[in-house]
């Protein structure tokens, strides 16, 4: 029977406020270490096989906790810290070893043993071996990283490693050029999915506006540019009974990228969850402050299709694949002919090899500024601009007095180096930065160096004319920068544009709305996701 007194119902009333302000004064101070659903965890769970998934209880729990966990800024700054110094030296390892593998037979050309051994006797079948190395590595990147995804980091950069490591090494002792061309398929099949996936991987770690940074520090070809130079003009000196110069080569960079997989396999961790250097209240802050800028997710979301059809028919995904394309036909070639086009200045081979050293070096300042740069001021577009105008620029110099002047010619390589390097770290970081959910954001970034690198597979046939100092390659690789600046603009223009539609669409949303899914992560295609341009 209801109640006929007015003064009982005020006072249920506030009854019932009170009751109200007690649950969200004991929700505000429940948890605010970030331990308590890891705590309730039981003990880990051994997997069952190599390929086994990854047990995602563990990151619910994490994510819950990151969700309540209260933490100050010089928290945030210690847990970062210890990142860096335990993720970035593992990554950035296996990338200089990674470069070695890559690019050591650019070095190895220039030795007239070497190309008696294997065979290459003109330039197209220099070129041809240098393009098949694409092959395998296009058709696998995207199902790499979906087992990425599903066995974690550590477990599949490993198997990349060792892949590639023992393909490397397998040159010392192959001859022929039907060897040549097998043994450059397997290192692009132990390739495919590094690239893509090391930028998959560092975005669980780090905020958009921390990434391109470190990517430049982790991935970037002037660093192991440079001391390949320095070794590969060192150890093509040496001869023995059994091996000569330019198979010490292969032995001494291959060697330690198996050794490096198998660190990788014991200290990466997968995911941030799965981090032993970090404690529960430090795994909580590293989610918990990614939360804040794009919410990672390791488990759920999209399936590998699902992703899949996202990305083909979001046109920033073509609009970035273009981009990548157009910048990678530059490094594509300038890794394998640096030491060929400094031979054509009229040095020595082995001088060639030393000389490399420097336009990387110089190089390697080069990608580290712009990187920081665009971190620091939180633009991609007008930096991207910037590397492609820089190479463009040493591309002409070399297309116009390659022949003419040594000195132009050798500076003209520095500008080429150092811009087109730089635009790796920016086009990937901004590309990853664009696509959301996570499941998106990694089928996304294999999309853009699957589909390039198809492109890639042509890009050595560029330098199709030696007798004139490749001056044609150099126009065409001139042509597609100019490209990559045009398309750069459009990206910015058009990524600014919808982040103004979308402030007006927010401004005609209620509260409500705005607030809904606070622990979910945020698509591309919601209005209230910001892109970075």
């Amino acid at each position: 029977m209801a109640s006929s007194n007015p003064n009982e119902v005020t006072e249920v009333s506030q009854v019932d406020q009170d009751a109200e302000k007690v649950v969200v004064s004991n929700e505000q101070h429940f948890n605010k270490d970030g331990t308590h659903y890891q705590s309730q965890l039981g003990p880990k769970v051994k997997r069952k096989h190599f390929f086994a998934p990854l047990d995602g209880t563990h990151a619910e729990a994490v994510k819950k906790d990151a969700e309540t966990v209260v933490y100050t800024p010089e928290e945030e700054y210690k847990v970062k810290r210890k990142i860096d110094n335990t993720v970035l030296p593992l990554v950035i390892c296996s990338y200089v070893f990674n470069q070695f593998d890559r690019t050591n037979i650019g070095n190895a050309h220039v030795i007239d043993a070497f190309n008696e051994n294997f065979g290459v006797t003109s330039n197209n079948k220099w070129t041809l071996a240098l393009s098949i190395f694409y092959v395998g590595y296009c058709l696998l990147e995207m199902p790499a990283n979906v087992l990425q995804r599903h066995i974690g980091a550590n477990r599949f950069f490993f198997l990349s490693l060792t892949w590639w490591g023992i393909s490397s090494l397998s040159f010392v002792y192959a001859k022929g050029y039907g060897a040549l061309l097998v043994l450059r398929v397997l290192l692009g099949i132990g390739e495919a999915g590094y690239y893509a996936g090391m930028i998959y991987y560092l975005s669980f770690w780090y905020k958009r506006h921390e990434l391109a940074m470190r990517i430049s520090l982790c991935m970037t070809g002037t660093f192991p540019g440079a001391i390949g130079g320095l070794l590969a003009f060192g150890l093509v000196r040496i001869r023995t009974e059994h091996l000569v110069g330019w198979q010490f080569l292969f032995l001494i960079e291959a060697i330690p990228t198996i050794l490096m997989g198998a660190a990788i396999l014991l200290w990466l961790p997968s995911f941030p969850f799965s981090a032993s250097f970090l404690s529960p209240r430090e795994k909580a802050i590293a989610q918990a402050r990614l939360n804040k800028d794009h919410k990672p997710t390791s488990h759920g979301g999209m399936t590998g299709m699902q992703g899949f059809r996202a990305v083909v028919t979001d046109l920033n995904s073509w609009m970035f694949m273009t981009i990548y394309a157009s910048f990678n036909v530059g490094v594509a070639t300038v890794s394998y002919f640096l030491p060929t086009l400094i031979k054509g200045l009229g040095f020595s081979s082995i001088n060639a090899q030393g000389l490399t050293c420097a336009p990387y070096a110089v190089g390697w300042f080069m990608v580290f500024f712009q990187a920081w740069n665009s971190d620091r001021t939180k633009d991609r577009g007008y930096h991207i601009m910037l590397g492609s105008g820089v190479a463009l620029i040493g591309y002409i110099l070399l297309a116009t007095l390659s022949d003419k002047s040594v000195g132009a010619s050798y500076f003209a390589l520095f500008l080429v180096v150092g811009g087109n390097y730089s635009l790796f770290p920016l086009v990937m970081s901004w590309a990853a930065n664009t696509f959301a959910p996570t499941s998106k954001r990694g089928v996304g970034t294999a999309f853009i160096v699957s589909i390039s690198n198809c492109i890639s597979i042509a890009s050595p046939q560029i330098y199709f004319d030696p007798e004139d100092n490749y001056k044609k390659g150099h126009a065409i690789a001139a042509g597609c920068l100019a490209l990559c600046f045009i398309v750069t603009f459009l990206t910015r223009t058009r990524l600014a544009l919808k982040n103004k539609a979308n402030q007006k669409k927010l401004a005609e949303m209620s509260q409500y709305e705005k607030e809904r899914d606070p622990t979910e992560e945020i698509s591309d295609r919601d209005p209230r996701y910001v892109f970075m341009t």
